[in-house]
C-alpha cells in the first residue's frame, strides 16, 4: 500500500511547546512551506486584553517599571520575584500572539490551547474538541521540554520529575489522544544531550534517549508514518548567551543559527527521508576540562573476554587458535585512562610490551585486569599512568600480559608533517589488495578485520611505503574493543609494512615485541586511503627495529610509532599447531 507522508494543506499538526521559542519558529518556517492547520499547545496563558498599564511597553525596562508602578498602585510592595512574575505572563503572551499571526501571514491556520501536556484527561478533552473543529489529527510534533541543569548528586526527585515527564509522560499522553495508524508525520524533539551525554544533564539525557528509542518503536508498529527524532545540538538563541557562546567555541562545539535549523526541520519532513527514523544535528558534546585533583589514585578494570564477545578475533588467528592484538590492548589501556578523566585525549604510549600474549585456547583465563596506576599529574596540562593487563590461574599464580606508560593530554599538539614522504611508484612489489593476505606461509596471516595495505609504492633496504585502505567493521564485530580516539585495526594494519619488508628482503616473518614510543596527533581515518612510511633502524637474526608513520597524502601526520621492536616468527603461522 502505497502511504502519502507529503505534509499538505489538508495535514493538521498537533505541536507541544510550539507557541514559543526555538519550537515556533520550525513552525512558522513549516507553516511558509505548507499552509496546513496546526495547534499549539502550552502552557501559558493569553491574556486577551492587556492591563493598561502594559501597553506601549516593549522594553524590559520601561514594562517592568510600569508593573513596579502598578503594583504600589495597588497597595503592594514589588518585590524582583513578583515583579518578574507579572513580566513573563505578559511578554508569554506576547510571544504567542505573535506566533499566531506570523502563522496566518504564512498563509496557514493556527489556534493555541493553554494545556499541560502532562495531564493526560484535560489534554484528550480539549484536542479531541479541536479536533472536531479542524479535521482529523495527521502529525505531531512534540518540543516541549523542561531543564533542570545540576550535577547527579544535587539533583531532587522533582529536578528528575519536571524534566522526564514533559519529554517522556507528555510524548505517551499525546499519542493517546491520535489513532496511530492515521497518524502521517510525528516529529519528536530529542537533543544531542541524549546521544553523546552531558555534564549537568542526566535526567534531560535519560528522558531524551527515551524519544530516541520511542521513534524507532514507534517506526516498527506504523511504517507508514513519516516518524524522525531530531537530535538537535544547541541553538543560537536567547537562551544561549555570549558566554556560553564562548564556551561553546572553547569546546569545540557548533551554535545552530536560527534559519538553518528551521530549514532542516523543513527538509527532514520530506518523503526522501522517511526512512531516517533519527538523525542527529549538531556537534558531539565534549566535557569541558575538569580541575586535577593532585592524588595519585589507582584503579582497577575487569573484563571477562571470549571469541563470541569479540568476532573481529576470527580475522587475528595464529597457527590455528585466536590471539588478542597487541594494538587491542593496548586500545584498551588508552580508552581507560582517558574514560578515568573525560574531556582528555592520547597523545603518548611508551614502553608498550606483549610479556605473554592473550591465546583464546583452552587455558585462556576466565577474566582479565587492567590495573591502571596515576605516575604523574602535570598541572591541569597532562596525566600520566602506567597500565598492566594481567590474569590469575585458579591456583592464584599470576600472568602479565601487556604492559605500558600512557599519557593522555588536555591539548593535543599541532600534527608533525613528515618530511621524508615519497610516495613514488618502483614497481618492484606489484601485489595489490588481497595478495597480501593469507595467500601462503609468507603471506600476512589477517582477515578482513585487519586488512588492508593496498600496495606497496616503493621499497629499499631502509624503507617500506605503503597505501592503505581499512573499511570500517561493524559495531558488534569490534565488540569489546571499538574504534574511539585510538584504532588498533588501523594500528595494527600500519605495523604489518615491516613484515611485508622483512619477507622480502629475508624471507622471514615477525610478531610485535614493543612498541617503545607511540604518538597520536589525529584519527586515522576509516573508509579512505592513508599511507605507512616504515624505515628500517635495525636487523638481528632474531629481530628487527622500525619507525612507522601513519600519514597523508602531504605528509601530515596521524600517528608515529619509533623504535618498534619485533621479533622474528616461525614461518607457519597459518597452521594449527
Amino acid at each position: 500500500m502505497t502511504t502519502q507522508t507529503q505534509v499538505r494543506p489538508s495535514s493538521v499538526f498537533v505541536v507541544s511547546g510550539g507557541a514559543k521559542g526555538i519550537t515556533a519558529q520550525c513552525v512558522v518556517e513549516l507553516a511558509k512551506h505548507q499552509p496546513c492547520q496546526f495547534i499549539l499547545l502550552g502552557r501559558s496563558e493569553i491574556i486577551a486584553n492587556e492591563p493598561d498599564f502594559a501597553r506601549d511597553c516593549v522594553e524590559e525596562s520601561v514594562l517592568k517599571k510600569a508593573i513596579m508602578q502598578h503594583l504600589l498602585s495597588q497597595g503592594e510592595k514589588p518585590t524582583p520575584m513578583s515583579v518578574q512574575k507579572v513580566y513573563n505572563k505578559i511578554v508569554s503572551s506576547r510571544e504567542i500572539k505573535q506566533t499566531l499571526a506570523t502563522i496566518q501571514q504564512a498563509g496557514a491556520k493556527a489556534e493555541y490551547i493553554n494545556v499541560d501536556v502532562t495531564n493526560v484527561a484535560e489534554l484528550q478533552q480539549k484536542l479531541a474538541d479541536v479536533a472536531g473543529r479542524v479535521g482529523q489529527i495527521t502529525g505531531i510534533i512534540h518540543g516541549a521540554g523542561n531543564l533542570a541543569d545540576k550535577l547527579i548528586e544535587k539533583k531532587t526527585n522533582q529536578d528528575f520529575e519536571k524534566v522526564y515527564t514533559a519529554k517522556v509522560q507528555g510524548l505517551e499522553n499525546l499519542l493517546s489522544c491520535v489513532d496511530g495508524s492515521q497518524l502521517e508525520h510525528l516529529v519528536l524533539f530529542s537533543s544531542v544531550a541524549g546521544f553523546y551525554g552531558n555534564i549537568g544533564q542526566s535526567d534531560y539525557a535519560i528522558a531524551n534517549e527515551i524519544l530516541n528509542k520511542s521513534a524507532h518503536l514507534m517506526k516498527q508498529h506504523y511504517p507508514q508514518c513519516h516518524v524522525v527524532a531530531i537530535n538537535w545540538g544547541g541553538w543560537d538563541s536567547g537562551m544561549v548567551t555570549p558566554e556560553l557562546k564562548k564556551a561553546f567555541a572553547e569546546r569545540g562545539i557548533d551554535i545552530i543559527p536560527v534559519e538553518v535549523g528551521t530549514k532542516m526541520l523543513v527538509n527532514e519532513l520530506h518523503p526522501h527521508h522517511r526512512d531516517s527514523t533519527q538523525v542527529v544535528i549538531g556537534s558531539p558534546i565534549t566535557p569541558p576540562p575538569t580541575s586535577i585533583d593532585p592524588q595519585l589514585r589507582n584503579y582497577r578494570i575487569r573484563r571477562r573476554m571470549t571469541v563470541a564477545a569479540n568476532p573481529f578475533l576470527q580475522d587475528h588467528v595464529i597457527a590455528g587458535t585466536p590471539v588478542l592484538p597487541a594494538t587491542c590492548a593496548m586500545s584498551w589501556m588508552i580508552h581507560a585512562c582517558e574514560e578515568c578523566y573525560p574531556g582528555y585525549r592520547y597523545l603518548m604510549c611508551k614502553e608498550f610490551k606483549v610479556l605473554k600474549g592473550i591465546t583464546f585456547n583452552q587455558s585462556v583465563a576466565k577474566e582479565h585486569i587492567l590495573e591502571i596506576q596515576e605516575l604523574a599529574k602535570n598541572g591541569s596540562e597532562s596525566i600520566e599512568f602506567q597500565a598492566t593487563i594481567l590474569s590469575k590461574t585458579p591456583e592464584g599464580k599470576t600472568h602479565y600480559h601487556f604492559r605500558a606508560n600512557i599519557t593522555i593530554v588536555q591539548k593535543l599538539p599541532a600534527a608533525p608533517i613528515y618530511d621524508a614522504v615519497n610516495l613514488t611508484e618502483d614497481q618492484i612489489i606489484t601485489k595489490t589488495d588481497t595478495d597480501f593476505y593469507q595467500n601462503g606461509d609468507s603471506s600476512l596471516f589477517h582477515g578482513p578485520a585487519f586488512q588492508k595495505i593496498t600496495r606497496v609504492l616503493n621499497i629499499s633496504p631502509e624503507k617500506l611505503t605503503a597505501e592503505c585502505f581499512w573499511t570500517q567493521i561493524s559495531d558488534e564485530a569490534q565488540g569489546q574493543f571499538p574504534v574511539k580516539w585510538h584504532n588498533p585495526y588501523t594500528t595494527d594494519l600500519s605495523t604489518q609494512t615491516l613484515w611485508v619488508w622483512l619477507n622480502h628482503f629475508h624471507q622471514e616473518v615477525c610478531l610485535p615485541g614493543q612498541l617503545t614510543h607511540s604518538e597520536q596527533f589525529r584519527a586515522v581515518p576509516c573508509n579512505e586511503t592513508f599511507y605507512v612510511s616504515c624505515e628500517i633502524v635495525n636487523k638481528t637474526a632474531t629481530g628487527v627495529t622500525a619507525n612507522f608513520f601513519l600519514h597523508d597524502k602531504e605528509g601530515q601526520l596521524y600517528s608515529r610509532i619509533l623504535a618498534a621492536k619485533a621479533i622474528i616468527a616461525p614461518m607457519n603461522l597459518h597452521k594449527p599447531k
